[in-house]
């Protein structure tokens, strides 16, 4: 009885945790539209601002704690809400998310550049080695503090939504911005409010963590993930769901530590970790979610040109001659970096018919490129190109069955599956040595990592590092031109069709589920290609090679470049062989390297159709020689006219439409008033 005690006292602690953190996610999601990513991060960087005054320049704890999270949290919810998420109103989800990440990856840089991760920094709890007897059980007084905390901010949370004029805007804006706006409220500030609260909430959440996790970037940074299964079993608007949803969470992992066998059953060691991840996958697959939508009136700022094959050999030539020369001058360790990032490269291209075209949210590509990558070390220990015909295939089963599950999923729920399926493989499947499946054992990592060959090429001398290097940039060209082959195909037709209007390709018979789950085979088969030949690049499949965190910087600078173009998976690969090559020149470059990514990510904000739209745009241009330059705003309406034009086609009436008949399929449609 006294152990039952002990564990559900654990597990409300941890509940108290998750519900501090969930909530300031359901704030902040419920006013701005925003889901934060970064919100682990803001934890993370709150609990080291906290160290800092505390334990590095022996501040006390009553002056430490709210300058921490009372004071800077909420000036920098402030200024992120100011200067970037109030820009993000008429993007897309995966670009609002995309911006996230990258906020992100630069508070992560910024806290590796300030807080050296070799120094252990020792995070003591609140009154260390005071406690209290409850029952025959002992409970430290972190442990009262924590839960007093959790009551208090629900208390305070209800007051500031329900007792406030504060709180009344921030909840009808999440009914009607505009309304709000025509009654005299101002939904600005109560969305900078609601940045407010999630940050000091994130804050608080870092430093109660901390002592259970230790003082590390990353776990506290991911620490938010165990706090979006609370958030979604809330189904990201009520609070008090949310709180409920976390107090279930904490209770099940605590239970599973003290009741599991992990003892006796080795592969059950990190399983109870996994609980959260679990929570998360099942809760969005149960609750029920918003039903297809028509395509939204409002404009877009997102277009990508349709690719010419004339224009893909001249940058594909341009590419193989840059590369040869390039393998001929560099020296080793840049060229080793930019082989890693081309290797990378082959990986954000299986995004572009996923999101690009699809506009389908995947946050575990590194994932089926690990699934791929192990396949090849296991199929091909010489290096056989059947070993590379594998790994695609069964990167894209992998592909196939994570979609199956999350089929009627689209949006932010589809990338919080994505992202649940890579931190379960990350914390669990990716640290097994093998698995049984009906009798037949399947090895996994079983020693950390795997021997893995290069692509044996018959006489092509592949171990000769310029040599792979060009090897690569010819996958490369040839995978991109497969992808721009299918740009150009009736399933790239379908695949725009269904980004643009989903509920108008339902009506006209369009079969979603179909093209949904064939683009995520495609894309998994393409990311486990890309990883095998990655892997080939250094000799070795490590278990920590393709983590859930790997794919984030993959992700936002591919989409920087452009998520709707080959260039754009090529930026994102050579932007990363730069970044670390920057790093082996010296400790300064190093740190600067680390900030890099998540600075490129902040300006899609700005600039959502990536870098590689501007300068094809500028380039055709300068082939008009002098022409009329197009208008500035046709470029959303001609979405609107391809998505009408695609959606006649496959109602089985491929003739061209006069003026009344696309007036009428635009009303219908729903997209008449983006014109």
């Amino acid at each position: 009885m006294h152990e039952l005690i002990a564990y559900t006292i654990f597990g409300l602690v941890t509940a108290a945790i998750y519900s501090i953190a969930a909530s300031g996610l359901v704030v902040t999601y419920t006013t701005s539209g925003v889901f934060n990513l970064a919100h682990g991060a803001f934890g993370m960087f709150g609990a080291f601002s906290y160290w800092q005054l505390r334990f590095g320049w022996g501040w006390p704890t009553w002056l430490a704690l709210p300058l921490v999270v009372l004071i800077l949290a909420p000036l920098f919810g402030c200024g992120l809400e100011r200067l970037l998420m109030r820009k993000l109103t008429d993007a897309t989800e995966a670009t609002k998310l995309a911006v996230t990440i990258g906020v992100m990856l630069t508070l992560v840089g910024a806290a590796l550049w300030i807080w050296d991760p070799q120094v252990s920094r020792p995070f003591p709890a609140f009154y260390a080695g005071n406690k209290v007897d409850i029952a025959g059980v002992f409970v430290t007084w972190d442990q009262l503090i924590t839960l007093a905390l959790g009551v208090l901010c629900a208390v305070g949370l209800r007051l500031l939504l329900y007792r406030t004029r504060i709180g009344l805007d921030m909840r009808a804006v999440v009914d009607d911005r505009s309304l709000v706006l025509l009654n005299g409220g101002r939904p600005d500030r109560a969305a900078m409010t609601s940045w407010a609260v999630g940050s000091m909430l994130a804050a608080l959440a870092g430093v109660l963590i901390a002592p259970y996790l230790q003082l590390a970037v990353i776990p506290l940074t991911l620490l938010v993930v165990n706090a979006y299964a609370a958030a979604v079993i809330g189904k990201l608007r009520s609070l008090p769901m949310t709180f409920a949803g976390a107090l279930v969470i904490g209770l099940a992992q605590s239970y599973a530590v003290g009741y599991l066998p992990t003892s006796t059953v080795p592969w059950l060691q990190s399983f109870p970790t996994t609980i959260p991840i679990i929570v998360l996958f099942l809760a969005l697959l149960v609750l029920p979610h918003q039903r297809l939508r028509g395509h939204a009136a409002r404009r877009s700022r997102e277009s990508f040109p349709v690719p010419t094959y004339r224009m893909f050999v001249i940058g594909a030539g341009t590419l193989l001659i840059v590369a040869t020369l390039l393998a001929m001058v560099l020296p080793t360790q840049p060229l080793f970096s930019m082989s890693t990032g081309l290797g990378l490269g082959i990986i954000g291209l299986s995004l572009v018919p996923l999101l690009g075209y699809g506009g389908q949210i995947s946050l575990c590509q590194m994932t089926f490129a690990g699934v791929g990558a192990l396949t090849f070390a296991h199929a091909a220990k010489d290096g056989n190109v059947l070993g590379l015909i594998a790994a695609f295939a069964v990167a894209a089963i992998c592909g196939a069955i994570t979609a199956l599950p999350a089929i009627r999923l689209h949006g932010l729920y589809l990338a919080l599956s994505t992202a649940a399926v890579a931190s379960f493989c990350d914390l669990w499947l990716f640290g097994l040595p093998s698995i049984t499946v009906f009798g037949y054992r399947v090895p996994l990592f079983e020693s950390g990592s795997v021997p893995t060959a290069r692509l044996d090429l018959g006489g092509v001398n592949v171990s000769d590092d310029r040599i792979y290097f060009v090897v690569l940039t010819v996958v490369f060209a040839l995978m991109g031109l497969g992808v721009v082959a299918l740009r150009r195909s009736r399933y790239g037709r379908m695949l725009l069709a269904m980004r643009e209007s989903p509920a108008a390709c339902a009506t006209l018979g369009l079969r979603l589920t179909t093209v949904k789950l064939s683009v995520f085979a495609l894309s998994a088969g393409m990311a486990g290609v890309g990883g095998a030949l990655l892997a080939g690049l250094s000799g070795q499949t490590a278990s920590t090679q393709f983590s859930f965190f790997a794919s984030l910087p993959l992700l936002l600078l591919m989409m920087a470049g452009g998520a709707g173009m080959v260039s754009g998976a090529l930026f994102g690969a050579v932007t990363l062989g730069l970044f670390s090559t920057f790093a082996h020149l010296s400790s300064l470059f190093n740190r600067g390297s680390q900030l890099l990514p998540g600075l490129v990510g902040l300006g899609l904000g700005e600039q959502p159709n990536g870098v590689a739209a501007d300068i094809g745009r500028g380039l055709a241009k300068l082939s008009r020689r002098g022409a009329p330059a197009a208008p500035t705003e046709p470029e959303s309406a001609d979405h609107a006219e391809n998505t009408a034009t695609i959606a006649w086609e496959w109602s089985g009436m491929d003739q061209p439409l006069t003026d009344h008949e696309r007036n009428l399929l635009d009303e219908r449609l729903g997209i008449g008033a983006g014109r």
